[in-house]
């Protein structure tokens, strides 16, 4: 009894590889539902995993990596220009502070089931019910406020020292304007937050 759970579970092992190893390469299917069917211990021994194995592992990297080539990496950041961590502070939490106020005056406005606006943890979360949830929180460590938009998707804002504003470095887009074009296109009220 203890040999039969064994083998199978060898065979669960070995079938969990071998459909890994098949996910980026261009085999059939037909090669595995032969080994779905197998499911006594005696049609398991008359399966050659290795050559099996092999073969899916074949075409598993289609290219060479190269290394050196840093073009596809993180865009280098100027450690010079963060901020200090007591001045983060007081930006951010300002910022947000704002932020919540006219989000709570903007929700006397627009009729939204769902609307809400919650503080917590150093987490903002404006919910504006069906339409989605916008999220910003502070991270310290990047000297950055991020936000989660059900627009624009993820963003990661540094303060800009010449602009007086969190901008987001890859589109050079404002957060607060992204937040006044996002929010009246969602809720069809303008709202200004700057």
């Amino acid at each position: 009894m203890a040999s039969a759970s064994s083998s199978k579970l060898l065979f669960l092992r070995r079938l969990s590889r071998a459909l890994k190893l098949s996910s980026s390469s261009s085999l059939s299917v037909r090669p595995y539902v032969f080994l779905l069917e197998a499911s006594r211990p005696s049609d398991l021994a008359r399966i050659n995993f290795r050559s099996f194995l092999s073969v899916a592992s074949r075409s598993f990297c289609s290219r060479t990596l190269d290394l050196e080539d840093d073009s596809q990496g993180p865009a280098a950041i100027d450690y010079r220009s963060l901020v200090q961590e007591d001045e983060f502070h007081k930006l951010a939490d300002s910022t947000i502070q704002d932020l919540q106020e006219k989000f709570e005056e903007y929700g006397d406005c627009v009729q939204i089931d769902g609307f809400d606006i919650d503080y917590g943890n150093q987490v903002l979360t404006l919910k504006l019910g069906t339409l989605g949830t916008y999220v910003l929180n502070k991270q310290t460590p990047n000297r950055q406020i991020w936000l989660s938009s059900p627009v624009s998707g993820p963003s990661r804002f540094d303060w800009d020292q010449s602009a007086q504003a969190w901008v987001y470095r890859r589109t050079k887009a404002n957060l607060s304007k992204l937040l006044e074009t996002e929010l009246e296109k969602l809720c069809g009220i303008p709202i200004n937050l700057s």
